[in-house]
């Protein structure tokens, strides 16, 4: 990560000449460009569902059960389910959960888990003990196991599978940003903050959390595609999404009976996990680069 000494360089052309750079590296790199291509539309579908999916009604799970079944054709290029109801709107009208859950669990994870690194690596001593060997006893467990057994615990629903998810997933950032700031405490300009006689607490908002935001970005990335995926898993094990609401993970394990003669049922949404998974990750790994640290020295 590039450290910049908040107080030399203005904020908005550093951010700005930080997001051009960002853009020149992501249209030089096909792989990237593509990556950001399906991110995007994967948006504006979650976005515009409702005016996109062809059968809106049954994307939102009404039944037509005298298409159950359906192969894919003209009218439904897609297939049927098993209750007749249009895969493609299904597909569109699950892209909407499949966007907001994951961003709502990443960002309520970076708002619990980046503040408690940044105290954790600034202040040191027995607080630090205390955050870390907390972030510790949960970063003990597999996250999706962690998160399985939250779920079960609170029950079965969409929210309670996001809620299981943050408290699984804070901790990485947590000892990710524990680990920066440390790094940043012994800058000149964190030092000179200190001898103007500036609180901990302004220090670690305007100095600290700032220059951190780079590698949650990148961190950030990668999580989405993870956290669409570990949704997905536990949609299918009927943890998240219940029925007749439309979620990919579950739209395969509703069509896990029929895989070998009705394959559509199962293998359209699997693809659409597996296609926006891998863009997330692509993306975060050219973001990575973009961040590394050893193109500044």
């Amino acid at each position: 990560m590039a450290v910049i000494p908040v107080f030399n360089v203005e904020p908005e052309v550093q951010s700005t000449r930080t997001l051009r750079h960002v853009l020149h590296v992501i249209v030089r790199d096909p792989l990237a460009l593509a990556s950001s291509i399906v991110i995007m539309v994967f948006i504006l579908i979650a976005i515009f569902a409702y005016q996109v999916a062809p059968f809106p009604l049954e994307g939102s799970g009404k039944t037509n059960v005298p298409n159950s079944l359906l192969a894919p054709g003209p009218g439904h290029p897609l297939g049927a389910d098993r209750l007749g109801r249009d895969v493609l709107s299904r597909l569109i009208m699950g892209a909407r959960p499949a966007l907001v859950v994951p961003m709502g669990v990443v960002l309520f994870a970076v708002l619990l888990g980046a503040p408690l690194g940044a105290i954790a690596g600034y202040k040191g001593g027995w607080i630090d003990e205390v955050i870390m060997r907390i972030t510790d006893l949960f970063l003990a467990f597999p996250s999706l196991l962690l998160a399985m057994a939250i779920a079960t615990a609170l029950g079965r629903g969409l929210q309670n599978a996001a809620i299981a998810l943050v408290v699984s997933w804070w901790p990485w950032y947590t000892r990710l940003v524990r680990g920066v700031t440390i790094s940043l405490r012994e800058r000149y300009f964190i030092e000179a903050a200190q001898a103007t006689g500036v609180r901990d607490s302004v220090i670690i908002l305007r100095h600290i959390l700032p220059n951190t935001i780079s590698p949650i970005l990148v961190q950030a990335t990668v999580d989405l595609g993870t956290v669409i995926l570990a949704m997905g898993g536990l949609a299918f094990l009927g943890l998240g999404t219940q029925p007749p609401a439309a979620d990919w993970g579950l739209m395969v394990s509703e069509g896990r009976d029929f895989i070998l003669k009705q394959w559509w049922i199962s293998t359209f949404p699997g693809l659409s996990i597996f296609v926006v998974v891998l863009a997330f990750n692509l993306l975060g790994d050219t973001l990575r680069d973009i961040f590394d640290p050893r193109q500044y020295k």
